[in-house]
């Protein structure tokens, strides 16, 4: 048995409190955005030999994801910043069992067409911009606006899923996009579309991996092993970005060389849980609330649980 198999038996063990067959386990219900989190596991070989079933569900987006968490009919599944906040706001029993970080100039962005007159963010008052309802792109919107003394009021929103977006853009009936990977590969490749402001520095760039009370109470050994089994496969893509954009592009449907630049331009970081991770999202929901967006204040530090620190640090020291 690998290392890592040898790490995952032992989480679940210390977790089981014995040597439990994957019969004794119950499934682990994983919501699935664009069937990224099967792929990455698949690829990097992490769904080998699972001491229990996964039950993936697919989503379309962060938002009807948050609302399968919300109603506890998936146990874990992976929410940007903006989204998670949202999730809590809706009174979402849920808990962060673990954050990758994603580093890349393009993981988030602010579009508009390539011959536009917008040449600064100051430049959008007044006018009409696409994106998905309480998502990354929303947020960036607000937190761009911020910067320049400006605020969600100063532009008109039209929200809409991702695969709808581009068309109104270049139709158009809106003047900027903002979106994330791999919409502003694909836009920025193909050269219709450049980025007028970067969430590089604006946001945090963290993917929260979110599970349910009830299942933290329930599938504490699956989701331990679970984390491991991420925090692995994202340690993989970083330097296997060909083989994992050539499966990627047969889910999406993009070619392999626009997913291959999506994948060679973000680089995937295990963050740990702590006060400054909580500090951070918590100024989020602050900002949401002050946006008018939230109809009251959410305590975000209610939505951690830093017991999972241990399993990801296992994996990583491995």
């Amino acid at each position: 048995m690998s290392m890592t198999r040898l790490i995952s038996a032992a989480l679940l063990s210390a977790a089981l409190g014995t040597c439990a067959h994957a019969a004794d386990l119950a499934p682990l219900k994983v919501a699935n955005q664009k069937s990224s989190i099967k792929v990455l596991l698949q690829v990097s070989g992490q769904l080998d030999h699972v001491p229990y079933p996964i039950q993936f569900s697919e989503f379309p987006a962060a938002a009807p994801l948050g609302e399968a968490l919300n109603a506890g009919a998936v146990d874990v599944g992976a929410l940007g910043d903006a989204p998670y906040v949202f999730a809590l706001g809706a009174g979402a029993p849920l808990k962060v069992i673990g954050i990758i970080h994603l580093e890349g100039r393009y993981t988030t962005a602010l579009l508009v067409p390539k011959d536009s007159a917008i040449r600064q963010v100051s430049d959008l008052k007044g006018k009409r911009i696409v994106t998905t309802k309480g998502s990354i792109g929303h947020l960036l919107v607000i937190k761009a606006l911020q910067e320049v003394g400006l605020d969600s009021h100063d532009v008109t929103f039209a929200f809409l899923m991702p695969s709808e977006s581009r068309e109104v853009l270049e139709s158009g009936n809106v003047d900027a996009w903002s979106t994330w990977d791999p919409y502003t590969t694909v836009a920025t490749a193909q050269g219709q579309e450049r980025v007028l402001v970067s969430g590089e520095k604006l946001l945090s760039n963290h993917l929260y991996l979110a599970a349910t009370s009830q299942a933290i109470s329930d599938k504490r050994a699956q989701l331990d092993d679970f984390v491991a089994r991420v925090d692995h496969a994202y340690q993989w893509v970083n330097s296997h970005p060909a083989e994992y954009a050539a499966a990627m592009s047969k889910v999406t449907g993009l070619p392999v060389a626009i997913q291959l630049a999506a994948t060679k331009n973000t680089h995937m970081e295990r963050v740990a849980i702590d006060d400054s991770v909580i500090q951070g999202l918590q100024k989020t929901a602050d900002l949401y609330r002050a946006e008018g967006i939230l109809g009251k204040p959410v305590d975000v530090s209610r939505g951690f649980d830093a017991s999972f620190n241990v399993s990801a640090k296992i994996a990583q020291a491995q």
